[in-house]
């Protein structure tokens, strides 16, 4: 157990802490740690076992999920928090409200043992568990065993072993293939995309606080995030950058000043008009198995905006948007992506890199100030 993350599950539900439980034991370099019904037993077993990551439910009796991110708080614990939330409007209210309060991420709770959307939320739990609990332990100077290690272990089948990619699992990054020929060379900047999944609404608030407010370039974002949550998300990050942050609405002007946030189960592509540009909204197929898509995105704004576009794609599982980043850059776009080091799944950035499409890595504490002063250098 010395060398796994260990996880803490925290939920009123006997049945979800077996649910979350099996999922956790069934997965090479995770433990559970321990179980706890409420936050008030929660605080009470944090000094003892130590975890490396919390799960945690938002509606438990005596202390709920608000109540000890606010405690968290004022004891100055520093263990990650993965939020469990309803699918509720009000679910996505207090959710929002907990990533305020310092959760790092969330997902939605599945609705019993043998539903249909146990496997997504396995599929999507399991990197947020392995990216920001591997993060904390670095921190803490504990080791993050590779796959390839825990292959070595006699109780691990080297089948179950299918490596992660975020930050100290996984082989190290390939060279990036050469890079796709510029049909021109840049222009100035008129639009920022970005491309975002896992580790997202963590990385989001970072960058977004940071970005100058006079920044007069408009900003679009896919985060994969669930329908009914993108409009609080967008809501909450409003609150703390210098600039409108919105969801987007069919027919938004993309304007200065402005950032756009993919609504949940929507594509979102730029449109060129005469005298402005437009967001459109689509039901259209997933692409690279989302809807929205970063693909989709990055390709529209190369469509309409050529060498004038900025392309940035940051932590996240998979690969999407990776390959239409590369069409940015061949338009004539800058592009950027998070680097290994900061990224809690280096997954989608780290593909773009190999391919060839990324032509600088940032780190997250540097990504606000590369983008403001990219999209502020005349050329």
């Amino acid at each position: 157990m010395a060398d796994e993350i260990s996880v803490l599950i925290v939920d009123d539900s006997a049945l979800m802490r077996n649910l979350i439980g099996r999922m956790v034991e069934a997965t090479p370099g995770l433990v559970v740690a321990e179980k706890a019904m409420n936050g008030f037993f929660a605080l009470q077993k944090i000094p003892r076992v130590n975890p490396d990551i919390i799960i945690l439910d938002l509606e438990m009796p005596e202390m709920n999920g608000i109540e000890f991110l606010k405690e968290r708080k004022k004891q100055g614990i520093k263990i990650p928090v993965i939020i469990l939330s309803s699918i509720a409007r009000r679910g996505a209210e207090i959710t929002m409200e907990a990533l305020s309060l310092g959760a790092s991420d969330f997902i939605q709770k599945p609705s019993g043992s043998v539903s249909e959307d146990i496997g997504s939320v396995r599929d999507a739990l399991v990197p947020m568990l392995l990216g920001y609990g591997g993060q904390y332990r670095r921190i803490m100077g504990k080791k993050v065993l590779s796959p390839s290690e825990y292959a070595k272990k006699p109780d691990v089948p080297a089948a179950d072993t299918g490596a992660v990619h975020h930050p100290g699992l996984g082989p190290a990054p390939a060279a990036p293939a050469p890079p796709p020929s510029q049909i021109r060379k840049p222009g100035k900047t008129e639009i920022i995309a970005i491309g975002i999944s896992t580790g997202g609404p963590d990385a989001l608030r970072v960058v977004f606080s940071k970005l100058d407010a006079d920044l007069q370039v408009p900003i679009v974002v896919v985060q994969h995030m669930p329908a009914g949550f993108t409009n609080e998300f967008a809501k909450s990050l409003d609150r703390l950058c210098p600039l409108e942050v919105k969801e987007a609405e069919d027919g938004d002007l993309i304007r200065p000043g402005r950032v756009l946030i993919a609504q949940g189960n929507k594509h979102l592509e730029v449109e060129k008009k005469s005298l402005s540009s437009i967001a459109r909204l689509s039901d259209a197929p997933q692409v690279s198995g989302h809807r929205p898509s970063a693909d989709v995105l990055f390709a529209s704004v190369a469509m309409a905006y050529t060498n004038r576009a900025l392309g940035v794609i940051m932590t996240g599982m998979g690969r999407d948007g990776a390959q239409q980043l590369g069409t940015i850059y061949k338009e004539g776009g800058i592009t950027l992506g998070q680097d290994e080091g900061s990224a809690v799944v280096y997954g989608m950035p780290r593909v773009a890199w190999e391919l060839g499409h990324v032509q600088e890595q940032v780190s997250l504490e540097n990504m606000a100030r590369r983008i403001c002063d990219v999209a502020k250098t005349a050329r």
